[in-house]
């Protein structure tokens, strides 16, 4: 799937996703700025997540906890040095739990990441939209 879409739109691109993906393992990539943790509130917004969102820079992880889903997780790797960082935090202990993982900055732990993972990749385009690529 490869959509343009505008901050608007959001709330669509969020109920797409979640209707085409065969993985709760979702990955986002994108530079700083390009929506991931604007598009996750969303995600975690449909899936029944009432708390207020943020995005786990500093501590990994949050957890949140949905009626429909059970708890959810959030990871933003983007201040880690190295994998190991993330190995002991138990991350593949989240993987295999059948939760809901969003995980920003997954290029920093690759090779912890589960091969059936699903693969999001946001672009700002010149005219300030977005892009969303998903595999």
């Amino acid at each position: 799937m490869n959509i343009n879409y505008t901050l608007n739109q959001i709330p669509d691109i969020a109920n797409e996703i979640l209707q085409a993906v065969n993985s709760k393992i979702l990955l986002f990539y994108g530079e700083m700025g390009s929506g991931k943790t604007t598009l996750i509130k969303e995600l975690l917004k449909q899936l029944g997540v009432m708390e207020n969102v943020s995005s786990p820079t500093f501590s990994l992880v949050n957890e949140y906890l949905s009626d429909n889903e059970g708890i959810i997780y959030h990871f933003d790797f983007y201040r880690i040095e190295n994998e190991s960082e993330a190995y002991d935090i138990g991350l593949e202990e989240y993987f295999f739990n059948n939760n809901w993982c969003f995980i920003e900055w997954p290029g920093k732990v690759e090779n912890l990441l589960p091969l059936e993972s699903v693969v999001i990749h946001l672009t700002i385009n010149k005219d300030n939209t977005r892009n969303i690529q998903i595999k």
